[in-house]
């Protein structure tokens, strides 16, 4: 029976003549609607003319999370008055709950995406509803993009609604070809903000780490809610080792009130879902991450505690790391979480951060598109006959960085063509629900994988450590939440792999099945050599699937820690089974903060046998001639990817890579790596001097510029050599004078221009210092310029003169000898007249006989 008085109550109803009427006039539309209006339940009964109003119409409703496709469907069922599976189901990954005479089906997003793969028409289907659109998940923009291409191209009669409570309904909208936007009045109760920001700063979040400061904050903000409020609360956290923890330090509530503390989040048991989903008997405390903001009621909910943090994917392409993140949750998410508060009654959420702050947050969640791996949804694309996307219907285009790398590893593994379409291999690839890495290892290890690849695709408890072959030992034997949902995928990927096990067929896959026929072998494994499982022993196999799903997280041990096959260095934990493996395949890892390295959070031991076979794409072996520690090194190099497996001497390496790695010394050690005779210093200082004062065609001699011309001054005898000493041997002033203005016969000149040597008034030739090209510097004793009444200079430059006492040490220092002579020879003649008395020392040594001797010798 129809449960017309809550089915009347839901406010919704009033929104849907205009949503019918859009409908027919556009066939397409985009619903917003407040939280508690009915959307996700009401609507699509509407539309299935399951209210005796309208047509008999078959409805698919996809939304992002199965405990909320499951939850829907049966809060639909119960208003029909019956049970799931009737007039109303529900399809999620491993659990299909649907009858013949079901109008209505609630499934994931990701199944909606397998069904359009395999029927781009949605044979039988009259309406989609895209329900919690606002989420940006990228299989739903992708399930999305699909559907308005098939409305387009082959089904128009194809009715699609886009629901959301917070979302950018212009966007949508011109997304659907200008759909109308309908808009639903909810009778939202007033929902009071408390701002209860911690009394101390804390740290931000990084990764997956969040400050235990925050989390203890959390914990009181609820206690004090608990004592201020009536009724249920919800604390929204941002994932399962947070909820955890809050709940821990709540573990007493229990014992002081009659409290019940509820841990919900994707993980959590059937049971406990349900439980939640029910009014309780006690007052509870619901502690959720993010599947409990949207299309889910919680019953008797007054009160949200909002952490204000949230999780989603982000990827290091640098690093070929993809994981998780904590981010500050968007302001589109704080209301989706404080309506939770008021569906039912009047309600407060209290805000565990300031509200300077608030304004300051982003307006919408990152859409995963932007921020994600794209190498499912690139597959996705190929599969669809899209390689590149640009085709499809997004609301942001995909980078272009990131689809780069995504057909990277769809090309390793096989999966698209040299021109991105997908091979056979990628049709089934797409078709197995998993990441393509981990399809790659299912169908590789001829579906011997299954348990590994099902203990990949959801990543397993905290508790079950690091060492994958250790929890997959504990998945086995576990009674837990995850255990049942693990056997189940279990069950399915092997289904899966048998129903691809034979030779792969020839058919298209519509559009998108390409004819590139790939690298595959018969059995629909890559040809890496890896297809099948044999013997192996649980610990082989689970290190053989990892390295086929994760061959550039190969690591080999290396001064204690591990290289990746990327390059990317990581770290295990200090008690973990994989700390002194020779080769471990990294499955999950992250960065921790101020580290510099990867920390390795799941991974497995492998031998370097699986790992050469798994990577076999990236075995390379060259010869590498470079410069390193001082010296050329030359040898060839067996390599998987980073990491070094075989090194050898080369002893006849080819000259050019020679050349090129002694050029390398050069630029990082100097060219004074050459021999650099006292004449060849000069030399180059004399050339500095004139470059500077005279300039062309005079050269630069400059490190850069000498690099630059290195052809023409160091050559031949840089062809010749092999080695650091061969450079050693090189005579660097000869070659520097092939740079001499030879052509223009200014190279004649240099001596004129800048000698090296300049004769002073007592008839000796003393060697001029070009060390300060700006200056040069003529350093003579004092007594051998008497009789010179102006600075000598070269090449129009004046010598700054350095006159020296009789024990060669500088009395003074000018640029203007008649100066001197005139104001500063009296007092050095003071000073040094006394000291040296056996020089002479005139009163005029302007007009006074300059001499290199003393007195005394004067006058024998």
């Amino acid at each position: 029976m129809i449960r017309h008085d809550a089915l009347g109550a839901l406010p919704v109803r009033g929104a849907l003549p205009a949503l019918t009427g859009a409908l027919d006039g556009h066939g397409t539309a985009v619903l917003v609607a407040p939280p508690g209006t009915g959307k996700t339940t009401l609507v699509p009964l509407a539309l299935a003319g399951l209210l005796g109003e309208g047509a008999a119409r078959r409805v698919v409703v996809a939304e992002p999370r199965r405990i909320a496709a499951r939850a829907a469907a049966r809060r639909m069922a119960w208003l029909l008055g019956e049970s799931a599976g009737e007039s109303v189901g529900y399809t999620v990954r491993g659990e299909r709950v649907v009858g013949r005479g079901t109008r209505v089906e609630v499934v994931t997003t990701g199944v909606l995406l397998q069904r359009l793969q395999r029927d781009q028409e949605l044979a039988g289907v009259d309406a989609v509803v895209l329900d919690e659109c606002h989420e940006r998940h990228l299989d739903a923009d992708t399930v999305a993009a699909f559907l308005w291409d098939v409305r387009e191209t082959l089904r128009p009669e194809l009715r699609l609604v886009a629901a959301s409570a917070t979302t950018d309904a212009e966007g949508w909208a011109a997304l659907l070809g200008g759909a109308p936007v309908v808009a639903a009045e909810g009778v939202a109760h007033p929902v009071e903000v408390v701002w209860a920001p911690p009394a101390r700063p804390v740290r931000p979040p990084h990764g997956m780490r969040v400050d235990p400061a925050l989390l203890a904050h959390v914990a009181s903000v609820v206690r004090r809610a608990l004592a201020e409020r009536d009724g249920d609360v919800l604390c929204f956290l941002p994932g399962v080792g947070e909820i955890a923890r809050v709940a821990g330090q709540l573990g007493d509530l229990g014992d002081v009130g009659d409290v019940e503390v509820l841990q919900v989040h994707g993980r959590a048991p059937a049971a406990v879902q349900d439980a939640v989903l029910s009014p309780g008997q006690r007052r509870r405390v619901v502690l959720a991450t993010s599947v409990a903001e949207s299309s889910l009621t919680v019953p008797g909910v007054r009160v949200v505690v909002d952490s204000g943090l949230a999780r989603e994917p982000r990827v290091d392409h640098a690093r070929g790391l993809s994981a998780l993140t904590t981010v500050r949750a968007s302001q589109a998410a704080g209301r989706q979480r404080a309506g939770r508060a008021g569906r039912e009654a009047p309600g407060a959420v209290y805000r565990c951060w300031a509200e300077a702050e608030d304004a300051r947050l982003p307006r919408f969640p990152s859409p995963e598109i932007k921020v994600a791996d794209l190498t499912a949804f690139a597959l996705q694309a190929a599969c669809w006959g899209d390689p590149d996307a640009s085709g499809l219907a997004l609301l942001d285009p995909p980078p272009g960085g990131a689809m780069a790398a995504a057909r990277a590893v769809l090309t390793a593994v096989g999966a698209v063509d040299s021109a991105g379409r997908a091979t056979r291999r990628g049709v089934r690839l797409a078709r197995l629900g998993v990441h393509p890495r981990l399809g790659r290892a299912l169908l590789d290890t001829g579906g011997a994988g299954a348990e590994v690849v099902a203990l990949l695709s959801e990543e397993p408890p905290r508790e079950y450590g690091d060492d994958l072959a250790a929890a997959l030992r504990a998945a086995r034997r576990g009674g837990d939440a995850y255990a049942g949902r693990w056997r189940a995928e279990v069950r399915r990927l092997r289904a899966a792999a048998a129903e691809f096990s034979g030779p792969p067929d020839s058919g298209s896959s519509g559009s998108g099945s390409g004819s590139g026929s790939g690298s595959e072998g018969s059995d629909g494994s890559d040809g890496s050599g890896v297809s099948g499982s044999g013997a192996l022993s649980d610990d082989a196999l689970v290190g053989r699937v990892a390295a086929l799903a994760f061959p550039e997280r190969l690591a080999k041990a290396d001064g204690g820690s591990y290289l990746m096959v990327s390059g990317t260095r990581a770290e295990t934990g200090e008690d973990t089974g994989l700390r002194g493996a020779p080769w471990i395949a990294v499955a999950v890892a992250d960065r921790p903060v101020g580290s510099r390295h990867a920390r390795v959070r799941l991974g497995a031991a492998v031998d370097e046998e699986a790992a050469r076979l798994a990577a076999a794409a990236l075995l390379r072996e060259r010869d590498e001639v470079h410069w390193a520690d001082g010296d050329v090194v030359a040898r060839r190099v067996e390599r998987l990817g980073a990491v070094e497996l075989a090194v050898r001497p080369l002893r006849d390496p080819d000259p050019a890579p020679v050349r090129e790695a002694l050029l390398d010394g050069l630029r990082r050690e100097g060219f004074g790596l050459l021999r650099w005779t006292p004449d060849a210093a000069v030399l180059r200082q004399r050339l500095a001097f004139l470059r500077l004062h005279l300039g062309e065609p005079w050269p630069d001699v400059g490190d850069d510029a000498l690099h630059a011309r290195v052809d023409e001054w160091l050559e031949p005898e840089l062809g010749r050599a092999r080695r650091r000493a061969d450079l050693a041997r090189i005579d660097a002033g000869r070659a520097l004078a092939r740079l001499l203005p030879w052509a223009s016969g200014q190279a004649a000149r240099l001596d004129e221009l800048a000698p090296e040597r300049i004769t002073v008034p007592s008839g000796s030739r003393i060697r001029i210092d070009y060390g300060d090209p700006e200056r040069p510097v003529l350093a003579v004793k004092l007594q051998e310029m008497f009789g010179l009444h102006q600075s000598p200079a070269v090449a129009g430059v004046p010598l700054l003169v350095h006159l020296l006492s009789p024990a060669g040490r500088p009395a003074a220092v000018t640029a203007d000898l008649a100066s001197f002579w005139k104001d500063g020879y009296r007092a050095v003649r003071a000073e040094l007249r006394g000291r040296y008395p056996k020089h002479p020392w005139p009163e005029d040594p302007a007009t006074a006989e300059p001499t290199r001797h003393a007195g005394a010798r004067l006058r024998r």
